[in-house]
């Protein structure tokens, strides 16, 4: 058996490269500080969005903070995640908790879906009963959110250390910035034209696109977590690389799957031909796969030539 990547019996190996020197520039160069800052900025910015709507008597902006309120446990949960994935694998978890992550935002992702819902029936409700509110306190809080939300979005969309998690996360805090400018475009139009049917018509299209966006990652997370074929990775192409390798006579129980966001992996049985030592095939058939498909972790089972009878029994069983 070849595999790119084998465990030791006796050994528990960390999925993660020694941190050393990355220390430095940790804001943008790790996933979990930056999560943390932008649940502290969502927290602030739901605080202040519960003391303005009071004083303003504002629908919008409490209602805005009970959107923060979802947001800032949905980051709680990524930064949680991001912690359990970040564990060594052991024997009773030989990937590790890598799922932890794609788990979160998937759960995430279901949690802006409901939001986004929440928002269209409050918004029709509100179009019906449209309340009284102070455009000034609207923009004022509304202004000052708006900024703090764009700051915790900079932050969370540092290029690296990237993954399902933090793009999960950073869906969250786009739609709070989607949120003030809405509250702010509102307060603005309840202030030139007295018309307090703003907030509801603006909201009704900001929490379209929302769900648009939370679809999008759902149906990415659900995919992995139901160990789909990796993105971009069209199985019969990945079949003619291994059929194409020389020495390799069939195929059998070929299984290719995403553990977590940017580890991919690769299983399957060749049958030689007789032609070439079973190791050389194995490990040509691994190099081709990493260098054409860009897949690091394969394994490769080598077998023995097969009667024609058995090649048909294992084509079916596969």
């Amino acid at each position: 058996m070849s595999s790119s990547e084998p465990l030791q019996a006796d050994e528990t190996v960390s999925q993660e490269p020694e941190a050393g020197a990355e220390h430095t520039h940790f804001l943008r160069e790790t996933p979990e500080a930056r999560i943390r800052i932008a649940l502290l900025l969502t927290l602030g910015t739901m605080l202040a969005s519960i003391f303005g709507g009071i004083v303003a008597h504002s629908l919008a902006l409490l209602s805005d903070a009970v959107h923060m309120l979802a947001d800032a446990g949905a980051l709680a949960l990524a930064l949680v995640a991001q912690r359990v994935a970040a564990r060594p694998r052991t024997h009773a978890r030989t990937y590790g908790s890598r799922r932890a992550e794609t788990l979160a935002a998937f759960v995430n992702a279901l949690l802006l879906a409901v939001t986004s819902i929440w928002v269209i029936v409050e918004a029709f409700d509100r179009w019906k009963n449209p309340p009284d509110v102070r455009g000034g306190w609207i923009l004022a809080v509304a202004g000052g959110g708006l900024v703090a939300n764009l700051v915790a979005a900079w932050i969370l969309s540092g290029t690296k250390g990237h993954n399902a998690n933090t793009r999960a996360a950073l869906a969250h805090v786009l739609s709070d910035v989607a949120g003030s400018a809405a509250a702010m475009l509102a307060g603005f139009l309840v202030l030139t034209l007295g018309w307090r049917r703003a907030t509801p018509a603006i909201s009704v299209l900001l929490a379209l696109l929302i769900l648009w966006s939370a679809w999008a990652l759902i149906s990415r997370t659900l995919d992995v977590l139901m160990e789909g074929v990796p993105a971009g990775l069209p199985l019969p192409e990945l079949e003619r690389t291994i059929r194409g390798t020389p020495g390799v006579a069939d195929l059998h129980d070929l299984h290719a799957w995403t553990i977590s966001d940017g580890f991919d992996a690769v299983t399957v049985h060749v049958v030689l031909d007789g032609s070439r030592h079973g190791t050389d095939v194995a490990f040509d058939v691994s190099g081709r796969i990493r260098q054409l498909h860009h897949i690091d972790h394969v394994t490769v089972q080598p077998e023995p030539p097969a009667t024609e009878t058995l090649l048909e029994l294992r084509r079916r069983r596969s």
